[in-house]
């Protein structure tokens, strides 16, 4: 539930366009799916200027921060000053917010949340994530399509269930997710669900269930 947790105040929430179900299966899917973007976003996104991150210091409230990545690159942290934030995960701002605070308390606790994503290297970028031969991140060029991201990533490994490609999108206040057949669109030729992407969209496609 912690990565669950994480996709609440990075992404302010999720919407399904196709309305809300009431069925615990229904409600359990929608928490893998969510889960997983979390998983994407908080462990493998690169901190870019102006993003937004929440530093938590167990214990020493004191010490507890939101901050802005400033235009260099860094954030200000209390106590230790600047940290070098840009082009780092947030596990590896944590782990050099831990080391620097080691000089002045024992054996620190230190999280760190992506809270506002606002940076160009975000805004202006597709993501293909999972079952395919190269996850990547590419420049949006216009009039791309789902399909169009999917063969700049390799295409689909041999573990895809490409039926239940998903894309993320995020609005002002919520994000969106697209059911995307993938299977049609590469085998029948059907594009009722090659969507045109817009920039920061994410691309998932998962593993098929054995």
């Amino acid at each position: 539930m912690n990565l669950y947790r994480v996709f609440s105040v990075v992404l302010a929430g999720v919407v399904l366009v196709s309305g809300c179900a009431s069925t615990r299966d229904t409600a359990e899917g929608t928490e893998k799916e969510t889960s997983r973007f979390a998983s994407y976003v908080e462990g493998d996104y690169r901190i870019g200027v102006d993003d937004r991150l929440q530093i938590t210091v167990w214990h020493n409230p004191e010490l507890s921060v939101v901050v802005p990545v400033r235009p260099d690159g860094k954030i200000s942290v209390p106590l230790i000053g600047d940290v070098e934030a840009g082009g780092n995960t947030p596990t590896q701002v944590a782990a050099i917010v831990k080391n620097k605070l080691t000089a002045y308390i024992r054996d620190p606790n230190v999280t760190v949340i992506l809270t506002e994503l606002r940076s160009h290297e975000f805004l202006s970028r597709i993501r293909v994530t999972g079952a395919v031969r190269t996850p990547r991140s590419m420049p949006y060029r216009q009039g791309m399509t789902v399909l169009d991201a999917v063969l700049e990533a390799g295409g689909v490994n041999d573990f895809s269930s490409p039926r239940r490609t998903k894309l993320y999108r995020k609005g002002k206040n919520k994000t969106e997710i697209f059911d995307i057949d993938l299977a049609d669109i590469l085998t029948k030729g059907k594009l009722d669900t090659n969507l045109e992407l817009r920039p920061g969209d994410v691309v998932t496609v998962p593993e098929r269930l054995f």
